[in-house]
């Protein structure tokens, strides 16, 4: 199948080796626990997370996993992601280490509280 005819999260995790597949799957289910009610899409042909508007992208590479907080979800977390390589609105974390899901549920939480209050604030 080709990327561009992607249209679930299940179809683009299908394309990685099982390894790569696990931490896919354990990192959906780590946003799902955390936002039940969110809403899952592809977008920019990668797995997307919506609840009040963007919260989260992720993708896999051949070496990392790209997770894409928005820039604001890695400004909160500077500090903690600083060993890690990245860039505005993003951070790679490498296959070969153990993936900081810790993190990545605070990073989560963060952002659907932001996501929160901006969609509060647009209805008064």
């Amino acid at each position: 199948m080709q990327n561009n005819e992607i249209t679930t999260i299940d179809e683009y995790t299908a394309g990685f080796p099982p390894a790569t597949q696990l931490i896919l799957e354990q990192l959906r289910a780590t946003i799902k626990n955390l936002v039940p009610d969110v809403q899952e899409s592809i977008s920019y042909r990668i797995p997307a997370f919506k609840y009040h508007g963007v919260l989260v992208y992720f993708a896999a590479y051949k070496n990392h996993i790209g997770f894409y907080p928005t820039s604001s979800g890695i400004d909160a977390f500077k500090e903690e992601l600083s060993g890690y390589k990245g860039g505005r609105g993003t951070v790679q974390f490498p296959i070969n280490k153990p993936i900081p899901f810790d993190l990545i549920e605070k990073i989560v939480t963060f952002r659907v509280n932001e996501n929160r209050a901006k969609a509060e604030y647009k209805q008064k």
